[in-house]
């Protein structure tokens, strides 16, 4: 698959090709809006290469963990580092950030969308906070995290606030109401309960929270994570696994098309679908609700399409279309 673009925003350093192609074809990935792909790769813990705002991992205990001392170290890049990768000021923390304009008409008037930007560009300044552990129903774990960058030190948190707010527009455009669980907006989080929280109140028909991952170079493509089953402590999933994996497939085609970007070439066999079980974002939500890796900040040619304005708004059009598609039946 050949990966271009338009020239990048910020501008990216050099970087040497990588040694090995990708290895993923999309081709049977493309028809309609992937409703056949039915091979789900069931990733346990937290060592599938990425981990977003609740993907550190967590051992469940019958009483919340003490929340002094560091932070349970994550599976990659995503945690705080001591850095600062963007100044953020201190902003009134509002339970979420709803959508300016009212709903337009269109085909989604009446249908309410919740966009979670993975992270917050103000945590780093908020170890404490972040660090605390919350009940995540099945167990305990980190209220957020810094999330990853890219190697010349874009914040994950900026790409994925970027995304979500073209995302919004997109959606309004076709008659939704979109509210999303932050709008840098608030010094820090919220944590991964709150934004679950977010969309059960809200009553969301469709829930999506966007990443991009911080695993190893080479590792390059997408990746959609879905709900497995879980019926433990406050997590019951079984009622949103069904419809989850329809709006994952629907967003994961359309992405595909939008883009032109492959699936993961190191989780999800080729599919660009993971199930997961150990996401708290996931397991305390009622609604319909799955997790978007746009790609691997770690790797230079991923980076380079993460880092471009335009291939963003691809992004945005691909993950609209399948909320779209989704809704509409």
């Amino acid at each position: 698959m050949s990966y271009t673009g338009p020239d990048f925003d910020p501008p990216q350093p050099r970087r040497s090709p990588l040694r090995r192609p990708l290895t993923v074809a999309i081709a049977a990935l493309v028809p309609g809006a992937l409703l056949g792909w039915g091979v789900y790769a069931a990733v346990g813990g937290s060592d599938d290469g990425g981990s977003g705002a609740d993907r550190a991992g967590g051992v469940r205990t019958s009483q919340p963990p003490s929340s002094s001392g560091p932070a349970a170290p994550t599976d990659d890049a995503k945690r705080p580092t001591g850095t600062s990768p963007s100044a953020t000021t201190a902003k009134p923390s509002p339970s979420n950030s709803k959508s300016a304009l009212p709903a337009a008409s269109g085909p989604l008037k009446g249908k309410v969308v919740v966009i979670d930007p993975g992270h917050n560009p103000g945590n780093f300044q908020h170890p404490s906070e972040i660090n605390r552990k919350v009940n995540v129903g099945t167990h305990w774990k980190e209220c957020d995290t810094t999330g990853t960058a890219t190697n010349a030190g874009w914040p994950e948190a900026n790409f994925t606030l970027d995304v979500a707010r073209r995302l919004r527009t997109l959606l309004e455009e076709q008659g939704a109401t979109v509210k999303l669980t932050q709008d840098d907006d608030r010094s820090y989080g919220p944590c991964v309960d709150e934004r679950a929280r977010i969309g059960n109140e809200a009553e969301a028909d469709a829930a999506l929270s966007i990443h991009a991952d911080g695993s190893g170079s080479g590792n390059r493509g997408f990746h959609v994570i879905l709900p497995g089953p879980v019926r433990d402590g406050e997590a019951d999933t079984r009622a949103i696994v069904g419809p989850s994996a329809e709006l994952g497939q629907r967003i994961a085609g359309n992405f595909v098309r939008a883009t032109g970007s492959a699936p993961s070439n190191y989780v999800g066999g080729g599919t660009g679908l993971v199930t997961r079980t150990d996401l708290g974002g996931l397991n305390l939500s009622t609604v319909p609700k799955v997790f978007i890796e746009c790609g691997n900040m770690r790797d230079s040619k991923d980076a380079a399409l993460l880092t471009s304005g335009a291939w963003r708004q691809k992004a945005a059009q691909g993950m609209s279309e399948g909320i779209v598609s989704f809704l509409r039946g």
